[in-house]
């Protein structure tokens, strides 16, 4: 079965390339050709019109035509000319055309054959003409009488066979043939070294195949959902798709620039420049967090890049995070559901034993316990999401051993952003916080807020271990995290997210030791209160 194929792009490239050098070759050579064969004229011209003015010149001839016989002197000396000019013939003629000179002495006394042009009035004349020679080269001019001055008394016709003209003309063909022949394989040479590099480009692939699949693979990369980023060996954008320039707030201008001058946040310029692989890291860029893929790329063992795959997962971590908020509600739920069985288990006990007033006590306690942090709790804060965030949160701190205390400024009569953000900058900061108190004897932590419609601060203190000034400057870059890695993400996410809701409002958070020995965050949005921590180093949402 003979293969459809089409012929490969780079074997077309050459077979055109090797047409186009033939023809100019072969066009060069005829215009060296036809430049020799004109200057060979011209030099003929040239050396005929001299050897007649020198001949016309010469007194010998001036004296001759004064004889009875002037051939008889003109034929020996006009012949010698001959032979030494490499000429044809020199011929002397009078007025006439009455030759006395030929180089067939039976030419001798016959008449000149051609035009004279100006030559009878004392012009020279040239011109290419047939005579009893063949087609020769001639030149004419006037022989004037001694001491006459302007009196033209015979004529000199010296002229230059073509033939001898196309001998000079074959002498230099050779030099012409061989610089044509070097050209040629020049030219052929660098034609195949062309095609053989176009070819190793093109993969040997013909145009139709180049042509489909970019067309194809144009389509594809601008239709998929994910942002793609190709990165070429030098750290310099080659390519980038519709979705890549969306989530990276980049333009067509970035093609050939170099990464470290898109402006993109530190962290994800280092993971595009890693010649690692880095699979679904979480980055913060602006208010969108993305999951970054980066994966080297070869070609035949040879390292061309790195392929890069962004994927917009700014809604799936915000119900993420309200999955985990639910989560932990639901495992306060079944903490609480546990502890009520064992305190119904103890009064049912106490009645069985017939002590009835010790188990309305033991009820009666536990009851108003409960229902004082829940009255707390809903007097304090008027939004219901907020009031569930808190109470899920301190029994899930209690199931874990630590004592999750509401400061005594608590008061929150409305909000002035998003109960989604609330809930991520709220619930970050205290996961931030039972963290920090895990490792440590007295687990306790302080949560205070005051809020209305137009302001909002935040204060979570822990009594950790605090943080050194290095951590504090550093605490809120994404992926930072005094705990190992957990997870195919990581960890340091928390904080960057907050970080992210608290610049949307364009808030500010500040980090210190708190009144406890830990670590105190303090967040500030609109116009709240003051709080002034022991020791802070502050993160401006429009500084540094």
């Amino acid at each position: 079965m003979v293969s459809s194929r089409p012929s490969p792009v780079a074997r077309q490239i050459l077979l055109l390339q090797v047409l186009m050098v033939v023809v100019v070759v072969a066009g060069a050579v005829a215009l060296a050709y036809a430049d020799a064969r004109d200057t060979q004229i011209a030099g003929a011209r040239d050396r005929a019109l001299a050897v007649a003015v020198s001949v016309a010149d010469t007194p010998q001839v001036r004296r001759a035509l004064g004889t009875a016989d002037p051939s008889a002197s003109i034929q020996p000396f006009a012949e010698r000319v001959r032979r030494d000019s490499h000429t044809d013939f020199v011929v002397v003629m009078s007025l006439h055309r009455i030759r006395y000179s030929h180089p067939d002495p039976a030419q001798i006394g016959g008449r000149f054959i051609g035009d004279l042009g100006g030559a009878p009035r004392g012009r020279p004349f040239t011109q290419e003409y047939t005579g009893t020679l063949g087609p020769s080269m001639r030149a004419v001019v006037p022989v004037y009488a001694a001491g006459a001055g302007s009196r033209v008394v015979a004529l000199v016709s010296v002229g230059i066979t073509m033939q001898r003209i196309q001998d000079a003309l074959a002498d230099r063909l050779p030099p012409i043939a061989l610089a044509a022949a070097v050209i040629l394989a020049v030219g052929l040479l660098g034609a195949w070294l062309i095609s053989r590099r176009l070819r190793r480009q093109t993969h040997g692939m013909g145009e139709g195949e180049i042509t489909r699949m970019y067309e194809y693979y144009d389509a594809v990369l601008h239709a998929v959902r994910e942002g793609l980023l190709l990165v070429d060996t030098e750290g310099r954008v080659q390519l980038v798709n519709r979705e890549a320039s969306r989530l990276l707030d980049l333009d067509d201008s970035v093609l050939g620039r170099p990464v470290a001058e898109l402006g993109l946040p530190e962290s994800l310029t280092r993971a595009v420049l890693s010649t690692d692989r880095r699979p679904d890291e979480i980055h913060l860029v602006d208010d969108a967090v993305l999951v970054v893929n980066v994966a080297p790329a070869q070609w035949q063992g040879r390292e061309v890049g790195s392929v890069v795959t962004l994927r917009d997962h700014t809604e799936i971590q915000a119900v993420a995070g309200e999955l985990d908020t639910v989560r932990g509600l639901a495992e306060s739920l079944r903490s609480q559901n546990h502890e009520a069985a064992n305190r119904l288990h103890t009064v049912v006990s106490l009645v069985e034993m017939g002590r009835t007033e010790d188990a309305l006590d033991f009820a009666t306690e536990e009851l108003e316990v409960a229902q004082l942090l829940t009255d707390r709790v809903v007097g304090s804060v008027a939004d219901p999401v907020v009031s569930a965030l808190l109470l899920g949160k301190t029994a899930q701190a209690a199931e874990r051993g630590v004592q999750l205390r509401l400061g005594d400024s608590t008061e929150v009569t409305g909000l002035p952003v998003e109960q989604r953000d609330a809930v991520t900058i709220l619930g970050n900061l205290i996961d931030n916080a039972m963290d920090a108190v895990g490792e440590v004897a007295a687990r306790v932590i302080v949560v205070e807020l005051t809020g209305s419609p137009t302001s909002l601060c935040v204060r979570v203190a822990d009594s950790g271990a605090g943080l050194s000034t290095a951590a504090a400057e550093q605490v809120f870059e994404r992926g930072w995290s005094t705990k190992t890695a957990d997870g195919p993400v990581g960890r340091g996410l928390g904080l960057a997210l907050v970080v992210q809701a608290v610049r949307k409002y364009d808030g500010d958070i500040e980090v210190g030791t708190s009144e406890l020995g830990g670590a105190q965050f303090l967040v500030r949005i609109g116009e709240p209160a003051v709080t002034t921590p022991v020791r802070t180093a502050r993160y401006g949402t429009s500084g540094s």
